[in-house]
């Protein structure tokens, strides 16, 4: 074996006939017996059946042999005695490997076994891919079909291949060989070699007779389909009977390749057709067949549980007209006296011609790397029967991820261009009235400036359409595979579009009603100081006609003689104060006006100024449309708590900005409250708010809004009192009347009076709306930038980093206030990027040359008008849907999306799952509990057990795989297992029972636990 490549091409040759020899002869012994026994004795059952199992067993082939050395290969890694260190087990995946480019096929699954050999299975395209010097980029062929219907006869025609095709021989499992592809076709075909992966026959009578042939055949099928880019599905005649065995198993692999975004082409070979004119004749045929996909497709959706899929079509791309292929048989009569018929190799070339048009137009970019990554994925995915929609195979998630980092980057250039849009917007709102009517306002430029933004944002929505169509017709990156998920993308874009819309009107409108109020004040503000100006011009006028020189002591007399009659004549008017509670409750009764007369009898006799002054708590009445279960009661009440103390705070936030703005107060400020509580509220229906509870909320909410603003209302009204304004001023007109008395020039004076109080206030404010996106800018693009491009690598650095500080205050932090604990962690790490090289000051002197202030980092942060932190936020939080079961957060790439999926689940009791009757924490996860015969009961579903298995009945935007894996949760197995006794304090129940297995599992296995789950190895 490690002589020359003829000496070692020679060996197996005569290895493999001999063995052919061996097999035949013992083989036609057996028949003979098994043949008389039947004939003669038929009741001896076992008799039968023994001969039977030796006919099949007693098949003996090169293939067994490299079984074995693979099997040697694999024994000789496992502790706790490495028996095999000799440098020849070492050499043999390279041996193998060499083989394989020799054109010899190798065992991919072991038949026999089940099995894929994993390590043996890397080595070997590990070595032929160091071989190869990283030139393997590959096409992947597959062929399925019954048992002796020609398969292996086809691709050894095909491809002068030499996969085995002894008669009576049934090997098990599934093999694999190389075609190098020449320099010619390389270009066209986009890769470097063909892999042939021939399969047994399904539904052969060996199999037949086992338990579980139904299952591995299922089995078999989803992963060779799963690893191909075409798949060969190999009738016999032209109406076979066993079409319908066969199709129910292999449209269930394809429906399991669609979830997890691979669509390989399928092709239909009609073998052993008599009839040159079979294509025309079986028309009617093809129009049948495709009509059983249809039904098989129907079938196995619902097995699958994928109700939306109704027709083969729905599945992927399919013409019965360009994908059915018919060849004759390969004899002219019975072999073996028969000759061969010539029209089969015709045919077959033919086939192959279409084939290869087939591969030419294939978008995958796949090298032995990759197919061996999918594989393995692949292979751990049928085991565990993970095939759903959160399929993590890492070049699925590394493709996902690619999308998800290309379509942020292209959502924060849209939307940073159009909050720079929206400052110049704002300042030309600003400044209109310093040129035209105040009147004109909403007549000119709102309608201006809303037009311009409508065609803005049309633009910039279809860019971001037109890059995800663009980005999908790439062939690298393996867009292939993420293909499923671009409608939710599409979706997203379209609802990025709707809601910039949304945002950029109620701004301008927003704008334009401070401005109005604005105007009016300033328009009296202005009548007063016009009366000031004439007064200071008259007094002037008097002094100088007095023809003696005044000194500025008698100057001061006569100006403050002059301000105190001036004063006492002019009519001051406030700006009338508004009672802010009795507004935002007027507001408040329109909103539930049309909610029935119960609703509005819930709102008589409050007061806002009297509500919000202590924390919102919800009573245990408004759980009274539920069963009068006290365990879930108090369960649902503690998840209502949870739910509107988070409004509060949301709507906190919105106020405490508004304050910080010290304008005025406007009707728009309460109303876009309302309208975040009413989304917050549609978007979580399933929590059953009931009336009573919203009503109370909204007041409560209302009560903290009404004395805040009312506040607000009420130092603005002092800030600009009409007289106390012109107070602020008389310095300065003094000052003035003394120059033009003394006739001194003013100019430097004016020029640095409209610097300091004109120009610098305008420009400083500029830059502070200006530095928040510099602030994402940088975020985005320094070191450590990759932990923000999408919402999985932000999730992994935080899980990360908790279990680096391996605090147990945190990880509360993190499970009970999520949302919380995400924003300070932004707000944390950016003011940490920003301590670093004097970062913050290098944005500031982007837009000013010369700023040499020393700046607080975090005063400085909050008070932006623009807050980077608040931003990400927005970008990486996502959905904001947690899990029904372990309130592990969703982790779709994008807000908007058709399905829930999260990564990572919990054991229950982290959240504070107890035993109802024991009061222990439980430690149930939910990737297996739905496998299982578990049940939940939850007052979300009704006050009654429900299997785990069924949760899409009751929860059918989630999507929850099932994973009995050991290894599959050891991060937060070791967390519950680290933390078991605090967790169990500060839920008020008792610890749970660990398994032993978690209390062995260290940092290092959380970690590792955490980087394949995150594909971040």
């Amino acid at each position: 074996m490690s002589g020359s490549g003829v000496k070692r091409n020679y060996f197996l040759k005569w290895m493999q006939i001999n063995l052919d020899i061996i097999s035949q002869k013992n083989t036609s012994g057996f028949e003979d017996k098994y043949n008389k026994l039947s004939k003669d004795s038929p009741e001896e059952k076992d008799q039968i059946a023994d001969l039977y199992k030796k006919i099949s067993d007693c098949s003996l082939g090169l293939e067994h042999f490299l079984r074995e050395l693979g099997q040697l290969y694999e024994s000789s890694s496992f502790p706790p005695e490495k028996t095999f260190t000799m440098q020849e087990i070492q050499d043999l995946p390279p041996l193998c490997a060499q083989m394989l480019l020799d054109g010899f096929p190798i065992e991919l699954v072991d038949g026999d076994a089940s099995n894929i050999p994993l390590k043996w299975i890397t080595a070997v395209l590990t070595q032929l891919h160091t071989k190869l010097k990283s030139n393997s980029k590959i096409h992947v062929v597959t062929v399925l079909g019954v048992q002796g219907t020609g398969k292996s006869t086809l691709l050894n025609t095909m491809f002068g291949l030499q996969f085995a095709v002894s008669s009576g021989r049934c090997t098990r499992g599934a093999f694999m060989q190389l075609i190098k592809v020449n320099e010619k076709l390389k270009e066209e075909l986009k890769c470097d070699f063909i892999v042939v992966i021939d399969t047994e026959g399904l539904k052969s009578p060996e199999l037949a007779q086992l338990d579980d042939s139904y299952e591995h055949e299922n089995e078999l099928a989803t992963l060779v389909i799963g690893l191909s880019d075409v798949t060969i599905i190999n009738i016999a005649m032209e109406n076979s009977t066993e079409i319908n065995d066969i199709l129910q198993i292999v449209v269930h692999a394809f429906i399991r390749m669609k979830e997890v975004g691979k669509r390989p082409i399928c092709h239909f070979v009609h073998q052993n057709v008599s009839d040159v004119s079979a294509y025309v004749k079986n028309m009617r045929a093809r129009k049948k067949l495709l009509e059983q996909l249809d039904e098989m497709t129907k079938a196995a959706a619902r097995m699958e549980k994928k109700e939306n899929i109704t027709k083969f079509t729905d599945v992927m791309d399919y013409d019965p007209d360009t994908s059915s292929s018919y060849i004759p048989g390969l004899w002219h009569g019975t072999p073996p006296m028969a000759p061969v018929n010539v029209g089969y190799s015709e045919a077959v070339y033919d086939f192959k011609k279409r084939l290869m048009q087939i591969l030419k137009e294939c978008k995958g970019d796949n090298d032995l790397t990759g197919f061996l990554k999918w594989t393995t994925s692949l292979w751990e995915s049928v085991k565990f029967e993970k095939f759903i929609f959160s399929f993590r195979n890492s070049l699925v998630a590394d493709a996902y991820s690619c999308l998800c980092s290309e379509y942020n980057a292209w959502e924060w250039s849209f939307q940073k261009e159009m909050y720079s849009w929206m400052v110049c917007a704002k300042n030309k709102i600003s400044n209109f009235g310093l040129t035209f009517p105040q009147s004109q306002m909403k007549e000119n430029m709102l309608d201006d400036l809303l037009t311009e933004a409508s065609d803005k944002i049309a633009v910039g929505g279809n860019e971001i359409q037109g890059k995800i169509v663009k980005y999908f017709e790439r062939h690298d990156r393996h867009v292939n595979l993420v293909e499923k998920y671009k409608e939710d993308f599409v979706a997203s874009a379209n609802i990025l579009r709707r809601e910039m819309e949304n945002k950029v009107r109620n701004t301008l409108h927003r704008t334009v009603e401070i401005k109005e109020g604005m105007a009016k004040l300033e328009k009296i503000k202005r009548s007063h100081a016009e009366t000031m100006e004439k007064k200071v011009l008259a007094l002037l006028q008097i002094c100088r006609r007095k023809k003696s020189d005044l000194l500025d002591q008698d100057l001061e007399k006569e100006f403050e003689s002059m301000w105190t009659k001036t004063l006492s004549e002019i009519c001051f008017r406030k700006p009338p104060t508004r009672n802010i509670p009795q507004d935002a409750f007027l507001v408040l009764s329109r909103n539930l006006a049309t909610r029935g007369s119960y609703v509005n009898k819930l709102l008589v006799g409050n007061n806002l100024r009297d509500c919000g002054t202590k924390p919102f708590a919800v009573k245990s009445g408004y759980c009274s449309d539920m069963e009068k279960d006290d365990a879930q009661q108090r369960h649902h009440i503690k998840e209502l708590q949870f739910f509107c103390n988070q409004i509060v705070a949301k709507c906190q936030d919105s106020i405490t900005q508004r304050v910080e703005s010290k304008t005025d107060y406007y009707d728009t400020y309460i109303k876009e409250l309302l309208e975040m509580i009413d989304e917050t509220l549609l978007q979580n229906k399933k929590l059953k708010i009931c009336e009573e509870c919203e009503v109370s909320l909204k007041l409560h909410i209302f009560g903290i809004a009404a004395i805040e603003f009312q506040k607000m209302h009420d130092d603005f009204i002092t800030v600009n009192d009409p007289r106390k304004c012109l107070e602020q001023s008389k310095s300065k007109y003094l000052t003035d009347f003394i120059d033009l008395f003394h006739e001194r020039d003013q100019c430097q004076k004016k020029a640095e009076d409209f610097t300091k109080l004109c120009l610098q206030p305008a420009v400083l404010d500029y830059v502070n709306k200006m530095i928040g996106p510099d602030v994402v800018d940088l975020m985005k693009t320094s070191k450590g930038s990759e932990d923000y491009s999408t919402r999985g690598a932000f999730q992994f650095s935080i899980l990360k980093q908790l279990l680096t500080d391996g605090e147990y205050e945190k990880y509360r932090e993190y499970i009970r206030n999520y949302e919380q604990f995400i924003k300070q962690w932004l707000f944390d790490h950016i003011v940490n990027q920003l301590s670093k090289e004097s970062s913050l000051k290098k944005l500031v002197k982007k837009h000013l040359t010369k700023y040499d202030h020393e700046m607080d980092i975090k005063e400085r942060l909050r008070s932006l008008p623009f807050k980077p932190q608040n931003e990400m936020f927005t970008s990486l939080f996502g959905c904001g849907e947690v899990c029904p079961f372990c309130k592990a957060p969703c982790e779709a790439g994008r807000k908007e999306h058709s399905k829930h999926f999260t990564f990572i689940h919990r054991p229950q009791g982290i959240h504070g799952w107890k035993r109802t009757d024991t009061k222990v924490l439980v430690t149930d996860i939910c990737s297996s509990d739905v496998i299982s015969e578990n049940k939940f009961n939850l007052s979300l579903v009704g006050a009654c057990n429900h299997l785990y298995k069924d949760y899409q009945k009751y929860f059918p935007d989630w999507i929850i795989p099932g994973d009995s894996s050991i290894e599959a949760t050891d991060y937060w197995k070791y967390v519950m297992a680290t933390f078991n006794e605090r967790i169990a304090e500060d839920n008020d129940g008792l610890p749970a029972d660990i398994p032993e297995d978690w209390k062995t599992l260290t940092p290092e296995d959380a970690m590792k636990c955490l980087e394949t789950t995150f594909n971040m190895t």
